[in-house]
């Protein structure tokens, strides 16, 4: 298992950018943490960080397609290096002027989450060419989401040790200086300068006209409200099960779960469609969520959650097969974009619709709220099955008839799994 992953990092610019990559997407992994505490330290409420956190998140969302689509038609480095600086920008903007006058931390916020790079679209557009393999581009994938949640891990400690060695404000400079650093080291790479997307029909709405990206995109928000109402309600429990320590285990507990998932899921090849992959992973996925709710003991709890965070990075790792294979011709970065995006969205829903379900019913309705989502990823993937049928057996646009061993609507290769060939480009 292990040989595996050395061999995929030893070919020649993978591990390159794969921590430049993870370097990069530091300030959006650690803003929330970060915007919090400078808030607090220059005397804001808790009101006040939650409702900048709030805008940075929002327009990231709102940013990273359209910010997608533009690499797609323009390459990466002319849109990834100049979004970086300005996302950078956006939060010293933050840190030089603090939160008096409060528009100006608004604008900064809308600066700096709007112009986020996308630059987990762009590594995962950027694998095919530099893997050649198809079984190693389906392990990165599966490394690539084990790496989001050490990223996701680490990257809250190096806050928290800026503050510890200098203050607020030279955290949240550090962090986003890094970040520059790290869209740097990728978009000087040279995969990074070659590539190009493949050439693309002249669309308004881009990836959204493929009918399985709309399907994916429906089942992982649910994915993502799912792990937002996680977060919430493991706070909750911690609060009648031993104090704050609690939670920490739980949500510790959910992060193993899917590194150790996403390592075994990447050290093999799976046969078979990745469709209808998909639709059993996110159900084990649902699976995993509904027992939470039983809200046992510490340690019965612990393992609960550890257990339902087994199948959350093989999902991601097969979702983004299925992407490759469902994107409309030349639209791959902005695809996985809006794939990333609409998790992120999920997830501030799930903390949001959570809180009132805490308190009518305790912990044990925060994490039916999680069970619910589960569920209703599960219930959008088998409803609109046949949006993800797979190559060979899916009709056409014009509802026509089903090709005998044709590809899958946007599957250029006609390939079974995952869909890449030597040479592949978007």
């Amino acid at each position: 298992m292990a040989a595996g992953y050395a061999e995929l990092l030893r070919t020649r610019h993978a591990a390159r950018l794969l921590v430049g990559t993870l370097v990069g997407r530091l300030p959006n992994a650690t803003a929330a943490l970060a915007v919090v505490l400078f808030t607090r330290a220059e005397g804001g409420s808790y009101a006040l960080a939650g409702a900048l956190s709030a805008v940075y998140g929002l327009c990231t969302a709102v940013g990273q397609p359209l910010l997608g689509r533009a690499v797609d038609l323009w390459g990466q480095p002319r849109v990834m290096l100049p979004s970086a600086v300005l996302s950078a920008l956006g939060m010293v903007l933050l840190a030089a002027v603090g939160i008096e006058p409060l528009w100006t931390a608004y604008a900064a916020m809308v600066v700096a989450g709007l112009f986020t790079p996308p630059l987990e679209g762009g590594l995962r557009a950027l694998w095919p060419g530099v893997l050649k393999r198809p079984e190693r581009v389906h392990a990165a994938y599966a490394l690539d989401a084990v790496a989001q949640e050490v990223m996701f891990a680490v990257g809250p400690l190096l806050v928290t040790l800026s503050v510890a060695a200098w203050s607020e404000r030279v955290a949240l400079l550090v962090i986003n200086v890094l970040g520059v650093v790290g869209a740097l080291s990728v978009v000087v790479s040279p995969p990074s300068r070659e590539w190009r997307s493949a050439p693309r029909e002249a669309h308004w709405l881009g990836a959204l006209r493929s009918s399985g990206m709309l399907v994916l995109i429906g089942s992982f928000f649910f994915v993502g409200l799912a792990l937002g109402s996680i977060a919430v309600a493991a706070v909750a429990y911690a609060d009648t099960h031993g104090g704050g320590m609690v939670s920490s285990y739980l949500l510790s507990a959910l992060g193993a779960g899917a590194l150790v998932g996403g390592v075994v899921y990447g050290a093999r090849e799976w046969p078979g469609e990745p469709e209808r992959r998909l639709r059993v992973l996110i159900g084990l996925l649902a699976l995993g969520y509904l027992p939470l709710s039983l809200v046992p003991g510490v340690v019965g709890m612990t393992a609960l959650t550890g257990l339902a965070g087994v199948f959350l990075a093989p999902a991601l790792a097969c979702a983004f097969i299925v992407v490759d294979r469902h994107a409309p011709r030349g639209t791959v970065t902005e695809a996985f974009s809006w794939l990333v995006t609409t998790f992120g969205v999920g997830a501030a829903v799930g903390t949001s619709v959570v809180g009132p379900a805490v308190e009518l019913g305790g912990a044990a309705a925060g994490f039916a709220v999680a069970g619910g989502g589960g569920v209703a990823a599960l219930a959008v993937m088998v409803a609109a099955r046949r949006f993800l049928l797979p190559s060979g057996i899916r009709t056409g646009e014009g509802g026509g008839a089903p090709v005998a061993g044709g590809p899958a609507e946007n599957d250029r290769n006609g390939a079974a799994e995952p869909g890449f060939r030597a040479g592949h480009q978007a």
